[in-house]
This record gives C-alpha cells, structure tokens and sequence, in this order.
C-alpha cells in the first residue's frame, strides 16, 4: 500500500514537471517558432512547388529550382523574424523588471499591499496574506522575482531565448520544406504533385495532433483542421498556377 502511494506521488510531481516545461517552452518561445516553422515549411512550399508544377507542367528542374528558393528565403526569413520577435519580447520584459526593482526601493510598501491584495484573490485569508507579504518583503530579490510572476505574469527565470527560438524556426521550416519537395527529387509531373500533396498532408495529420495535445484538445481535431488547410491551400495555388501557365501559354 505505501509503494503504490509514492508511485502515485511520483507520477503527480511527473506530471507536475512535465505541465512545467510545456508552459516553459510556450513563454520561452522555441515551442511556438517550432510549430509555425515546420507549419509554415510545410505550406508555403507545397503552395509554390504546385503553382509552378501546374503553370510549367510539372517541369521537375523549374519545381526544384523554385522550391529551394522558397525554402532558402523562407527558412532565414522565418529565423530572423523569430529572433527579433523573441529578443523584442525580452528586452520588453527586461524594462518592466527594472522598472519594477526600482519602484521596489522607492515604494516598498505600495508593492507590498498589491501583492498581499493578489494572494487575497488566490484564495488566502487576510491575515495569512498580509504575513505572507511582510515575510517576503523582507529581501527585494525575492520579493521582486515574487512580485514579478504573481502580479505581472512574468517570470524572470523564463523571458526566453531569441537565438532558440531563430534556429528551432530555421530548422524545422527546412524540414518541413523538405517534406514538400522531396518527391521532387526523383520524379516530376503528376505523380510528384500527387506524391508531394500526399506527403505534406500526411505530415501535416502529425503537427496537427501534436499542437493539439500540447494544447490540451482532442488529437482527431487537431490533426483533421490541419490537414484540410493543406488541402484547401493546395487545391487554390494548384489552379492559379494552372490558370497562369494557361494565360502565358
């Protein structure tokens, strides 16, 4: 009986650990660049290697050629867009932290009384919260970082890395281009279009699901809205590069 108590203690700090990674990644922001990365791999170059399959007939050097300009330029696009996204975000949350260690030698005692009022909202008697406070004020550092997490929702171990989140999005925007392309490689014409839709759909099933047990929702759900943004995506590129190669024909 007490094994099976500590297993069950086990498994809850487990699952407490792993709830605390997940929402680590989410801030940190190497979660998010990874998922629009691959995501955006996967779409975007499907998107072109179909608009140019469809206005040259399939031409499997004119899709190459395309399609790894598309990956190229999309790839270091999507990594530069991230890290100044995330390094913004960064130097953002650095400014409130300074401002804050600041106000935190200027008007202790302000401070003191919000947080007390948020350990109120959290369920804490009156009493309790107001010790809790006074104990805590009792070293800014902590104080500050306290403060920080409870009443701004920011935590200062967490701001992010702009340089993870820049390769993380290079990455896996190359992978999943490389999803799009690679029937590419060996043949062309309609069974490369038939293969390259088929693989990035596949694929997209599997970002689907994973974004949506990330996120707590249902897997099917998930996988099936994916994959019909990629189908739907597809079926318009494919006919406005069938209508352009008609025109230009």
């Amino acid at each position: 009986m007490k094994g099976l108590t500590v297993a069950a203690q086990t498994d809850k700090r487990r699952d407490s650990d792993i709830l605390a990674r997940r929402a680590s990644q989410v801030q940190g922001g190497a979660a998010r660049a990874a998922v629009l990365g691959i995501n955006d791999g996967l779409v975007s170059t499907v998107c072109l290697v179909l608009v140019v399959a469809a206005a040259t007939g399939g031409a499997q050097q004119g899709v190459l050629v395309a399609g790894f300009a598309g990956l190229i330029a999309g790839a270091f696009s999507m990594a530069a867009g991230e890290w100044i996204s995330v390094k913004a975000q960064v130097e953002l949350f650095e400014g409130i932290l300074a401002d804050l260690k600041s106000l935190v030698k200027r008007d202790m005692p302000l401070l003191r009384e919000t947080l007390e009022a948020k350990f109120v909202d959290n369920g804490l008697s009156r009493q309790s919260a107001k010790t809790s406070a006074h104990e805590i004020a009792k070293k800014d550092k902590h104080f500050t970082e306290l403060y920080a997490i409870q009443v701004l929702g920011v935590n200062p171990d967490e701001l992010g890395s702009p340089w993870t989140a820049a390769f993380s999005s290079l990455a896996l925007f190359t992978l999943g281009s490389l999803v799009a392309l690679s029937p590419w490689f060996f043949i062309g014409n309609t069974t490369a279009v038939i293969l390259s839709v088929i693989s990035t759909a596949v694929v997209s099933l599997g970002v689907g699901a994973y974004i949506a047990q990330t996120s707590g929702k249902q897997l099917f759900y998930g996988a099936i809205r994916q994959f019909l943004i990629v189908l739907f995506a597809s079926a318009v590129t494919y006919g406005v590069g069938y209508a352009f190669g008609t025109v230009i024909g």
